[in-house]
């Protein structure tokens, strides 16, 4: 593998930061904050639903951004209401002074808003959560273990990432859907409220690579998150791979973004010979493809997620996934792999098991992976499940009123 010199500044780099920029100046400016947006169906509303996710779609009318499933998850939620006669207002969950001014038969939220409206709504009005994460006191205590695991290994207090604000949010609803698995819906049991699954989506899915060669990439893996680099493992992965030169790790997400990691991690992301590190790269690209193409595996071990989208796709590109139960993807012994725990030495015996593999054995588990992750996990799997949910919430709605 080529090496870089010096990582900082490369134009990739350059170019991947001016777009963050570009992107924070504008949401600022938008002031999507402070916007409350009305959708209106066709004909007469049949009654008032209150969205509090991700507003840009719903102004847009459409998804352009597949940076994140919640764009197009946003949108759908809202469009099911629509289909259905409902007005819909939206908000962004990050806009904590809006104040609901009208009657509401539905209002939904992921995070801060509910347990401020919740005192002042009608109790007719069906509160619903949205649960995109894992319980916060779980994700951040989750964190602050794997944190505590590497200051005591390296000696470096690395700053917390992707710490979620306390909330009572699950507390202040009437019921709830969930994104990920049983890990996920667990972590929300104390409340003893009424769970649905919708399972995540993923922004894109892909045909099957007929050419792949597993015999040339089985001993070759991919690491591929986003922000909060020690949270999803990337500093056990590399510290795993720094230790076998027999091994290849790709590395894929926003490095830059966390400096701190980075500037310790400087060898191990820039100067082994067989850990590549490529930074942000977009799923609807043919070079992630590529990426995709040149490894057999994909290690993730994320200590709490609550839907493991970025895993999802890799499967979706044809990968084996070793991960942890709390990157909240259901696997069986034919799809893929679940660690035990996240010990070093876990995540080293999974590797080297996939690498005494046969290209054959592999090639039927990446495609189980492949075949699995179709049937359960896309926009048309989403919207469905979104559908039917809302059919239910419709007869309840209709059922309390008649």
């Amino acid at each position: 593998m080529s090496r870089l010199r010096d990582p900082r500044w490369t134009p990739a780099r350059a170019g991947r930061e001016l777009k963050h920029l570009v992107g924070r100046l504008s949401r600022r400016f938008s002031k999507a904050d402070e916007t409350c947006i009305t959708l209106e169906p066709e004909g007469k509303a049949r009654g008032r639903v209150l969205l509090s996710y991700i507003l840009e779609p719903l102004e847009q009318k459409a998804s352009p951004d597949h940076s994140h499933t919640h764009f197009f998850e946003s949108l759908c939620i809202a469009r099911s209401f629509l289909e259905r006669g409902f007005l819909v207002d939206g908000i962004s969950w990050e806009n904590l002074h809006f104040v609901p001014r009208e009657s509401y038969d539905v209002v939904i939220d992921v995070r801060l808003n509910l347990e401020r409206w919740v005192d002042d709504l009608p109790s007719s009005t069906l509160k619903i959560a949205h649960l995109d994460t894992c319980h916060w006191r779980v994700n951040n205590e989750a964190q602050e273990r794997r944190l505590e695991r590497l200051r005591d290994r390296r000696g470096v207090a690395l700053r917390p990432r992707r710490l979620m604000p306390p909330n009572r949010l699950i507390e202040s609803a009437d019921r709830a859907t969930y994104l990920g698995n049983q890990f996920t819906a667990e972590s929300y049991g104390f409340a003893k409220k009424p769970l649905d699954r919708i399972p995540v989506s993923v922004p894109f899915t892909y045909d099957w690579i007929t050419d792949r060669q597993f015999e040339g990439t089985r001993q070759r893996f991919l690491w591929f998150g986003s922000g909060g680099l020690v949270h999803k493992g990337l500093d056990l992965v590399l510290e795993l791979f720094a230790r076998r030169p027999d091994l290849e790790l790709v590395v894929c997400g926003p490095i830059e973004r966390e400096r701190d990691f980075e500037a310790h991690y400087l060898e191990e992301l820039y100067r082994l010979p067989n850990i590549q590190t490529l930074g942000w790269i977009d799923v609807a690209s043919h070079r992630f493809l590529d990426v995709v193409a040149s490894c057999s595996a994909l290690v993730y071990p994320s200590c709490a997620e609550g839907g493991g989208a970025s895993a999802l796709t890799c499967m979706h590109a044809g990968l084996i996934p070793i991960l942890t139960r709390e990157a909240s993807v259901d696997l069986t012994p034919e799809t893929g792999v679940v660690l035990r725990d996240s010990q070093l030495e876990t995540i080293e015996a999974a590797v080297d098991e996939h690498t005494q593999c046969s290209p054959a054995q592999l090639e039927e588990r990446a495609r189980s992976a492949w075949e699995w992750v179709r049937t359960r996990h896309s926009k048309e799997h989403f919207a469905r499940h979104v559908s039917e949910y809302v059919d239910k919430l419709t007869r309840d709605i209709e059922g309390d009123s008649g």
